[in-house]
């Protein structure tokens, strides 16, 4: 008797809490999304690098720019890491 297990009442979660565990979820896979845009975009333009196609390949990073400062407006990548990865890619162009 002394082994048995008491249960407590369930604790409810708060609707605030709730509302939270929703949001993030969401956010989670917009964010997600987002971010598989912006590595395809990066495979076009790594595919046009090796191409050497210099017209696809500056479609190629207009559009990745494009992207990775629409990150940085709606909070999905950080200033610092968007400027990072745009000066890498053009280094990478400059070089082809």
């Amino acid at each position: 008797m002394a082994e048995e297990k008491k249960e407590g009442p369930k604790k409810k979660k708060c609707p605030t809490a709730i509302k939270r565990m929703k949001q993030n979820k969401e956010s989670n896979l917009r964010n997600n999304s987002f971010k598989s845009r912006v590595r395809t975009a990066v495979r076009s333009f790594e595919a046009a690098l090796s191409a050497k196609d210099k017209d696809k390949m500056q479609e190629a990073l207009k559009s990745f720019y494009s992207l990775m400062d629409k990150g940085v407006k709606n909070g999905i990548y950080k200033e610092n890491k968007a400027a990072r990865t745009k000066s890498r890619m053009a280094s990478l162009q400059k070089t082809a």
